[in-house]
């Protein structure tokens, strides 16, 4: 048996006289809290000598709504008892308790509106939901509901019971050293030779210390670093851009077609900021009604200024990347712009209305499609993910165009984002002469894979559990 510290020996010596008690009782007799004794008790359980019982004791408390219901009744039980012979929908709609009250009786099926006059149906009571509110149990389905509507409330009490084992009374009735230990060794009881006689504490190094959490990044910002990392150390430049962009660098320029269903009001957020148009975009407007200089044939129809006037919340980083490509019209230019983008979608488990998006644009003289597939391929490699593959695919800016995907064990083949060589559509204005490759990913479903997560929202909730137990990344770099 392993030797006890001082504060286990004076936990055994009270329990050589009570055998068993409170962790609350425990700590009024050695003068500690009740978290040390339970602590102090675990300790003892390891080597035997004690045993600790967690009982946990559930009750249902009442919400302060709950509190006014148990006195004069629910809302629905209130409006029932209203109820008379010729009473009238709009008689109910008078007393205080109709808002809630009436919603309830009609989903219980306890009333039912005949012409101008609310009607019991026969039979019909609220004593089993009167019943379950003055004695709420755990297996009452009613008492369930009464917790969804915040009425009664679960509450759980922990306590821990402490007792003694034989051989911890054995122990105990040997006689135990009481003394005060000493942690650690003064300069005078080293010089004066009083550490021979000291009571020292010894040291378990085979116990493992206190669970420490520091500070550190949220797991889903590591990811975005480790990408940026990746991409800087593949020779690329970082580029920033305001999340507020006009609708001419956001469609336009992209030749997406001014009546394309993603630019409905239904998917963009659009402010009522406008801006003016740059120089040189009559270019971008020929290109879309006649297909300016070039072979193509354009959407035709008339492309209006106003529209591309407007202001959006960027519905994509590629706003910026275009945006520096009609700076740098000359290669080389390697760049990427990682941030936050806006959507009108309904959120739910793998829809965000803001989320982070990648972007990435190499342009060179004779870079080709097979350099788009090698540079995603090593990029894909670094992130962690040894399959990666590539389907043809449409995005309205580039052609050819890909979705890149790649295999997660478990899951099996995932799509990751989409690629291509920018159309001429998209360089010729902006007087570019050389191919451009383009890509984006969705920075939100690499951070779900590598977090194990099922649920987008998790992201960005505030779970302490999840930020402590995720350790920090330290991964180690692939690629060919």
């Amino acid at each position: 048996m392993a030797e006890l510290t001082q504060n286990e020996k004076r936990l055994l010596a009270v329990l050589e006289k009570e055998h068993k008690a409170d962790a609350p009782h425990l700590a009024s007799l050695l003068d500690a809290t009740s978290e040390a004794v339970v602590q102090w008790a675990h300790l003892a359980e390891d080597k035997g000598v004690a045993t600790v019982e967690r009982l946990v004791a559930k009750e249902f408390v009442y919400s302060e709504e709950g509190k006014a219901y148990a006195k004069n009744g629910l809302p629905e039980t209130q409006l029932f008892r209203f109820i008379m012979p010729g009473t009238t929908l709009a008689d109910l709609q008078k007393h205080e308790a109709f808002r809630i009250g009436f919603g309830q009786l009609r989903k219980k099926g306890l009333v039912k509106v005949d012409g101008t006059s609310v009607v019991k149906i026969p039979g019909a009571s609220t004593d089993a939901d009167e019943a379950a509110l003055n004695h709420p149990t755990a297996s009452d389905p009613r008492t369930k509901e009464l917790i969804r509507r915040g009425i009664v409330q679960e509450s759980e009490t922990v306590r821990y019971a402490i007792a003694i084992t034989p051989a911890g009374l054995s122990l105990a009735k040997k006689g135990l050293d009481l003394r005060e230990e000493s942690g650690t060794l003064t300069r005078e009881q080293i010089l004066t030779g009083a550490w021979k006689t000291a009571n020292l504490r010894r040291y378990d190094v085979t116990k493992l210390p206190k669970k420490a959490y520091p500070g550190k990044i949220h797991p889903y910002q590591r990811i975005i670093a480790e990408m940026r990392e990746i991409l800087l150390e593949m020779g690329f430049t970082e580029l920033y851009g305001g999340i507020v962009q006009q609708s001419y660098w956001n469609f336009d320029v992209l030749f997406q077609p001014q009546d394309h269903p993603a630019r409905e009001m239904q998917d963009t957020f659009y402010l009522k900021e406008t801006l003016p148009l740059p120089k040189g975009y009559e270019k971008v407007k020929a290109m879309h009604e006649t297909g300016g200089e070039t072979s193509s044939t354009g959407w035709g129809g008339v492309w209006k200024e106003e529209k591309a006037e407007q202001c959006v919340l960027r519905t994509h980083t590629t706003s910026v990347s275009i945006q520096h490509l009609a700076k740098n019209p000359n290669p080389p230019v390697k760049a990427f712009c990682v941030g936050r983008v806006y959507r009108r979608e309904t959120i739910d488990t793998t829809h965000l209305a803001e989320f982070e998006q990648l972007e990435g644009i190499v342009m060179d003289e004779g870079v080709t499609f097979g350099n788009l597939l090698g540079i995603l391929r090593e990029f894909y490699h670094r992130m962690g993910f040894e399959g990666v593959r590539f389907k043809p695919s449409y995005y309205p800016y580039t052609e050819p165009s890909l979705d890149a995907e790649v295999f997660v064990e478990g899951i099996g083949w995932m799509e990751m984002g989409g690629a291509g060589v920018f159309r001429e559509e998209v360089t010729a204005p902006l007087g570019i002469n050389y191919p451009v490759l383009a890509w984006g990913l969705g920075v939100s479903r690499i951070a779900m894979l590598r977090l194990g997560l099922k649920d987008l929202r998790y992201l960005h909730r505030s779970d302490v559990a999840f930020l402590r137990e995720t350790p920090a990344l330290r991964y180690t770099k692939g690629g060919e």
